[in-house]
């Protein structure tokens, strides 16, 4: 069965990396492929693919559809950059990597990966002009940040979707999250940066000058300011955890016990956020609503794929629990003389490098090591953290990302793999022994 499983992998693997196969149609495939190996019986394959599907999608559609919207407004109304600015000029260029960093993190927890990164491309390039520094040197660990909030927070798709499929909790879950990220973000953003340029081994790429993003600019007038960028960005984050304490605080049942776990719902926390967004960055500034609906639109297109590979996912997933796979592989992974949470981050990792997408590769490792969990009872919010670790380590040519960063910096394939993909492997590595030190604690 174990041998079973790993071909299923593999296969699915072969037609998402070789075949060119869209995610979801390749998880479709191995769950019916996976059902008819392990004998279930054919009346029931419709109905745990349906299971599957319904299970996954349920909880997560409007988390990762209000994330999406959220995002936009944040990126559409140039609030992204008036963060940016207000951290560069706040610390000078004297910390201008940790200033990069820390707007990484703040601009990435409301924004898509792919989504920030092009927002703050010319940013990067503008910045690294003025300053008279390499583009790489300044972007890095922009970036990092950015990579770091993508694996590690609620709400985007890989952990908001582990949260619901662990049964975590996505106020504990951010609140680790945090510690972990800045961790791994310190270390793999202003220190690895640092530490790459004095031993030479930094790219520095074409000059700042040279570059179609390198045009001076000055701050737009109509972008918002620092202190309405920044309340709005970190919305979610304040509510989530604000609520969260108050749980602990209001532990007996009442009215307000319940309307506090009613507001800190995250599908309820986001729906308040694009409601403040929509009029703070738009409404008060002059930006109409059938304008900022239009927008709302185009995001909730983007949203479509993500969904798609989530709701295949689940599939995969069901298959293997109601065929008994899962009780089998969980027995099977429980008896390897390795932790759980470094089991979870190993395998993240292995399908990581074989697939490329961080997403992907933590829903896969889900389906695998949940039985593994229900057995050891290791805290589901660190199994949350440590598959988000394992799914960043390695980003190489398969990863959409790696050639985002190649492309846009003008970099050699050695040089964006001693930058890049160094980086990303830092930040997993960094992730999991934080991971580790909180399970000693929580």
């Amino acid at each position: 069965m174990v041998l079973a499983v790993v071909a299923l992998i593999a296969l699915l693997v072969v037609l998402i990396a070789w075949g060119k196969v869209p995610p979801f149609l390749a998880f479709l495939v191995v769950a019916l492929g996976g059902a008819v190996l392990f004998g279930m019986p054919l009346a029931q394959i419709p109905k745990s693919l349906e299971k599957g599907v319904g299970d996954m999608l349920g909880g997560l559609v409007a988390i990762i559809c209000l994330g999406a919207m959220f995002g936009r407004a944040i990126a559409d109304s140039g609030a992204a950059q008036s963060i940016a600015r207000a951290l560069i000029g706040a610390v000078g260029l004297r910390f201008i990597l940790l200033a990069m960093a820390m707007t990484g993190l703040i601009v990435g927890i409301p924004l898509f990966y792919s989504v920030g990164f092009v927002v703050m491309i010319p940013l990067i390039f503008s910045i690294a002009k003025r300053a008279n520094l390499p583009p790489v040197y300044v972007g890095l660990p922009l970036l990092s940040g950015l990579s770091v909030a993508h694996g590690y927070l609620p709400p985007h798709p890989s952990p908001a979707a582990l949260v619901t499929l662990f049964g975590a909790s996505t106020g504990l879950t951010l609140g680790y999250g945090l510690i972990v990220s800045l961790a791994a973000l310190m270390v793999g953003g202003p220190l690895l940066t640092l530490v790459l340029k004095r031993v030479n081994l930094l790219p520095l790429g074409g000059p700042a000058a040279d570059s179609p993003f390198a045009a001076d600019e000055a701050p737009d007038a109509k972008a918002p300011g620092p202190i309405n960028s920044f309340t709005t960005a970190l919305l979610p984050v304040v509510l989530i955890a604000a609520t969260t304490a108050l749980l602990v605080a209001f532990k007996t049942p009442s009215p307000t016990h319940d309307l506090i776990g009613f507001v800190g719902n995250p599908a309820v926390v986001l729906t308040l956020c694009l409601i403040y967004a929509t009029f703070s960055l738009g409404v008060l500034r002059g930006i109409g609503i059938p304008v900022q609906m239009q927008r709302y639109g185009d995001a909730l297109k983007d949203v479509a794929s993500i969904l798609l590979i989530l709701a295949g996912a689940g599939a995969l997933k069901q298959v293997f629990v109601d065929s008994g796979v899962s009780a089998t592989l969980g027995g099977w992974l429980g008896s390897l003389p390795l932790h759980p949470l470094v089991l979870g981050w190993l395998i993240a990792m292995v399908i990581r490098v074989a697939l490329g997408s961080a997403t992907i590769a933590g829903l896969t490792a889900a389906g695998l090591i949940q039985p593994v969990m229900a057995a050891t009872g290791v805290d589901p919010n660190l199994m949350v953290l440590a598959i988000g670790a394992g799914s960043l380590m390695f980003s190489h040519v398969n990863d959409p990302g790696f050639w985002l960063f190649k492309e846009y910096f003008g970099l050699s394939l050695k040089e964006t793999l001693l930058s890049w993909t160094v980086m990303e492997s830092v930040v997993g590595v960094v992730g999991l022994v934080c991971v580790l030190g909180l399970s000693l604690v929580v």
